[in-house]
This record gives structure tokens, sequence and C-alpha cells, in this order.
């Protein structure tokens, strides 16, 4: 086929391979995104890469999401969320205190403790706060960090665990939940001032709640019973947290260790 192009017609230099061309500067409106979208998925913002704070801010809300999802109309804590998380923020230099704020039903016995065990194993200072609730498995979490506040109005469900789906009706079965069960109450004496037989009468409590085994607890009666370390909100927390910091710091010489 004869070549319609005219030979003698300079090409064009493609602006897109142009060695003159000044590279592209990053577009705000993706860096815009980009934090939506974590909003969206995480529930907050990139926190432990601030430059400017010290101290990352965790929160678990809702119903505490385990090995099965649940339905989109639930308000959900994801495991696999929190996890990496909390990794990130032990290892990243900058962060010095981590903040953990509860409002939640409870959810999964295995993923809330999974949760509350790398809480409690951080080699940085960690400080806790419940807010509205911090029921069923959120006790552990509760109870996990360096120093943990309750708010005033805020409430503690202490029941029995139990299962949910198929159940086989076998002892193997009972001996699995009395296990279980016995997991969370070590948890929750060793990293609290409560006593065990304090615990566990509040555990299997007849009368308290209309429709279940156990007690509800409010603010002031948690620090009573030595659930709780205090009464107190986010300044109070705050605070402590920057103690635990400092001090951490004079007792490494001045700097936090990884």
């Amino acid at each position: 086929m004869p070549n319609n192009e005219n030979p003698s017609t300079p090409q064009q230099p493609n602006p897109q391979t142009s060695p003159n061309q000044p590279p592209q500067q990053p577009n705000k409106d993706d860096k815009s995104s980009s934090l939506v979208n974590k909003i969206q998925e995480l529930g907050q913002t990139n926190v432990a890469q601030m430059e400017n704070s010290n101290i990352h801010c965790i929160t678990v809300v809702g119903q505490i999401e385990g090995h099965m999802q649940l339905p989109p109309q639930n308000k959900t804590t994801k495991y696999e969320h929190i996890i990496p998380q909390l990794v990130a923020a032990e290892q990243n230099p900058k962060i010095e205190g981590l903040l953990l704020i509860l409002n939640t039903v409870g959810g999964d016995v295995e993923a809330g403790l999974a949760m509350s065990e790398m809480v409690a194993s951080m080699s940085k200072p960690t400080v806790t706060i419940v807010l509205g609730g911090g029921h069923s498995i959120g006790v552990p979490i509760a109870v996990a960090a360096d120093h943990s506040y309750i708010a005033e109005t805020a409430t503690m469900t202490i029941h029995p665990i139990r299962l949910t789906g198929l159940v086989i009706g076998v002892p193997q079965t009972f001996e699995y939940l009395d296990k279980m069960q016995d997991r969370v109450i070590s948890f929750v004496t060793r990293h609290s001032n409560i006593e065990e037989e304090k615990f566990k009468e509040l555990m299997f409590a007849k009368g308290n709640l209309t429709r279940d085994i156990g007690t509800n607890v409010i603010g002031g009666d948690a620090v009573e019973y030595g659930l709780i370390d205090e009464v107190g909100g986010i300044g109070k927390a705050l605070k402590k947290l920057n103690t635990l910091i400092d001090e951490a710091k004079e007792d490494n010489g001045g700097e936090m260790l990884q």
C-alpha cells in the first residue's frame, strides 16, 4: 500500500516521553482520597505515621469480629485490622505510647483474647479507656494495658462465655467451654487487681441481668472491685500515658528502646 505520510514532515516529540518535561507533582486530591479510604476501611486516619504525634490511638467499637464475618449492618471491629496496627505501633520508633479506646459489646472470644495478649505484650506504655461500654470479651482488652480508665457512666458486663451455631451434646463440648472460660478468667485476674473468686462471683451471679447470668458493673464499681484502675476520661488517660512514656525514657537512659 502507498505510504500517505510525508517524509519531510518532522516528527512531533511525544509529550509523555519528553526528557525536558518536569516531573508531575502529587495530586492533593489523591492524598485526600487515600485518607478517606483509610477512614472508611479502618475507622481512623493513619495516626501512627503522623510526624507530630508520639501516641497511637486505636478504637475498638461495636462487635469484635473474629473468624466468621458478621452481617453488613453490624458495626464491627475486625481483629485482622487491629493486630497489624499494634505491630506497626510497636515497631515505629516515632510512636512512644498506645491509647486504646473501647466502646464494644464484645464478640469473638479468641479474637478478643488475641488482641488482649498483643496489647499486654507490648514494650511501650499502654493505656485503655472504657467509654459507653466494655462488655463481655471487651473486659480482657480493657485490663490488658499498663493502666486502665473507665468513664463514670460506662458499664462492663461480666458473664459466662457461650457458643453459637452447631453444638454437639457431649461432655467434651462442656469441657472445652470450661477451659476457654478459664483462659478469660486467668487473663483478667493476672492483668487487674480483682480477685479470682470475686470475678467468678460476678460472672455467675443470678438476678442482675434479665436474660443472662452475670453482672453489669458501672463506672466506680469496676474500680472498687479492682477490675479497672481509675475513673476518668481522655484528659486523665493522656496525662497518665505521657507520664508512663517519661518514666520509660528515664529507665532507658532518655530513649525509647525497641
